[in-house]
């Protein structure tokens, strides 16, 4: 897939078949996380695999957090859908130093967000479908400790990645966004 095509056309699907990335796939996307924008040459960043057989784990960690962050039961039943709606699930986490004096804590943030988008591109470049989570479910006590996260330390959310339900081919937008109201050119 041409590479201004996936980029104007992506587009997140929460419905996954039963395929996960392969090793070789797998190492593709964490090393164009690793090609993200860093300043200061940081690294501020560490992913968590989780594989089928570890979804039970997963499980308990979304269902801490809906009692810990007192969810209603709808939100609480998304544990069980969340831990079991792909194949593999990768945790990213901002390892922030706030003592940086050269790399706000703020900008190291952003560089773990670019990571977990450059995962999400590489993903869907090898043919697999992507969403992001993110929202309360990321600041659950319990998938911290298991993340290995230190008090500092943000979970930028849960990037959930299998192969296409439908047919051989990822979901894409029809059309591109329009700039429109985006853009202010200063000359």
């Amino acid at each position: 897939m041409d590479t201004l095509y996936l980029l104007q056309h992506r587009r997140s699907n929460k419905k996954f078949g039963d395929i996960a990335p392969n090793t070789v796939q797998l190492e593709n996307i964490i090393k164009a996380a690793l090609r993200a924008p860093d300043h200061g040459k940081m690294k501020p960043y560490h992913f968590v695999v989780i594989e089928k057989s570890g979804m039970p784990k997963l499980r308990e960690c979304l269902a801490a957090a809906a009692v810990e962050f007192n969810m209603d039961e709808k939100n609480a039943a998304k544990a069980d859908k969340l831990s079991n709606q792909a194949p593999m699930v990768i945790g990213i986490v901002a390892k922030i130093d706030h003592d940086s004096p050269k790399v706000p804590a703020w900008e190291q943030i952003v560089t773990a967000g670019c990571a977990t988008y450059a995962m999400q591109l590489a993903a869907n470049a090898q043919g697999f479908e992507t969403v992001w989570i993110s929202k309360k479910w990321v600041e659950g006590a319990k998938l911290r400790e298991m993340f290995g996260c230190r008090t500092g330390d943000k979970v930028i959310g849960l990037l959930l990645v299998g192969s296409p339900k439908e047919d051989d081919n990822i979901s894409l937008a029809r059309e591109t966004e329009s700039t429109e109201g985006f853009v202010s050119v200063i000359c």
